[in-house]
């Protein structure tokens, strides 16, 4: 005998003051995807660069500094707490750009690309000053597949290679089996080919648990349905780790199922034909075809505000070849996403409304790694 089992309370997804809570206590403390190293103002591939990115309303900086090492610090100046680049929330952060150092532009305290204080002006004299005691204050940052990943657990000082190694295997961890999963998959190289952004009036909750069910996609996705039968099952019997077939004949993420473009080399023959997918918590989802990978990455803001990055990924040689067109993908994945984030808009409405208190999983959905499992031991809470 099977039950439908409780989804979490309306108040996790609309009530602001529960939003501040869990974004300081989970979603600060989670290893955060902030996109591919080389696109979405990061391009920190090269030494001696700086990017301003954002976590869930935290403003950081993202450097390569004169040795190549990867580093990421709070946007606040040592000394009076101004952003050391300002940047007002409510406006894209700047573009990347080269850098030699960090001059905060209120009294002219300037730090070195590794976080080092090197010049804080009229402090000569004072004798029990210590530059080494006035670093940027940093967070760990690690890469996994051509993405980085923020953690804003403080490391002060600044992290040793040995604290640096036990960073990345945190990161491994929280990755969990996914990676040996999509481990065939070139991820490391591939390269953006389109990108598709949306802003999306949704608790980004609402879109974890959209994507990590197919119970919707008979009524939702009837395009989708077509070329992944499987899906209008409404998500029982799908055997994700040997990939989701596609129908006879197709064997990619586009309207008609193929692509002139070849499959990635490597690939074992099911995923040569069929689809995968994976949700990273907490903010990375991956669709994962033979020629392309769709990447969702999710910036939450407020309760019910997601701006969502859609790149897909495609092989290098494949974007440098004379005539590359990704528009039969991403004609496909747009469409695709407008009817998810239309009907996640929709349950963040139906949420608000005094008629809902708490929502309910079927047996076909509590088989995937509902929200639930993952939220409440981050937040110390009982399931409802």
């Amino acid at each position: 005998m099977v039950s439908l089992q409780a989804a979490l309370p309306a108040s996790f997804y609309i009530d602001e003051a529960h939003w501040r809570r869990e974004r300081d206590a989970v979603l600060h403390g989670e290893w955060f995807c902030v996109g591919r190293l080389s696109t979405h103002g990061l391009a920190v591939g090269a030494d001696q660069r700086l990017a301003v990115v954002n976590v869930a309303g935290e403003s950081l900086l993202v450097t390569r500094d004169g040795d190549g090492r990867l580093r990421a610090f709070f946007n606040v100046c040592r000394h009076r707490g101004s952003q050391v680049v300002p940047v007002d929330p409510a406006l894209d952060p700047p573009a990347p750009c080269g850098a030699a150092a960090l001059r905060c532009p209120y009294h002219s305290w300037t730090y070195d690309l590794d976080g080092r204080l090197l010049r804080a002006p009229h402090t000569e004299d004072v004798s029990d000053f210590e530059p080494a005691d006035f670093g940027l204050k940093s967070v760990s940052a690690e890469t996994w597949g051509g993405f980085l990943f923020l953690r804003l657990v403080p490391e002060w000082p600044a992290p040793s290679s040995a604290s640096s190694a036990s960073s990345a295997s945190g990161l491994l961890e929280s990755l969990g089996a996914a990676t040996e999963r999509i481990s065939r998959y070139p991820l490391d190289s591939l390269t953006v080919g389109a990108t598709l952004t949306y802003d999306v009036r949704a608790n980004y909750k609402v879109i974890l648990e959209n994507y990590n069910e197919c119970y919707h996609c008979a009524g939702v996705h009837p395009e989708l349905v077509r070329l992944v039968p499987a899906f209008g099952r409404g998500g029982t019997g799908l055997d994700w780790e040997s990939g989701i077939p596609h129908r006879a004949g197709a064997w990619t993420f586009t309207a008609s199922g193929t692509s002139a473009r070849a499959p990635f080399p490597g690939l074992d023959a099911d995923e040569q034909v069929r689809h995968k997918g994976e949700l990273l918590y907490p903010n990375l989802l991956l669709s994962l075809s033979a020629d392309h990978v769709a990447a969702f990455t999710l910036f939450p803001s407020a309760a019910g505000e997601t701006r969502i990055i859609c790149d897909l990924l495609f092989a290098p040689d494949e974007v440098a070849r004379d005539g590359f067109d990704p528009s039969d993908a991403a004609d496909f994945w747009h469409l695709v996403n407008q009817q998810d984030w239309a009907i996640c808009e929709s349950v963040q409405r139906g949420m608000s409304s005094r008629g809902f208190t708490q929502g309910w999983f079927a047996p076909m959905e509590d088989a995937s790694l509902d929200i639930r499992r993952w939220l409440l031991p981050r937040l110390g809470s009982a399931a409802p």
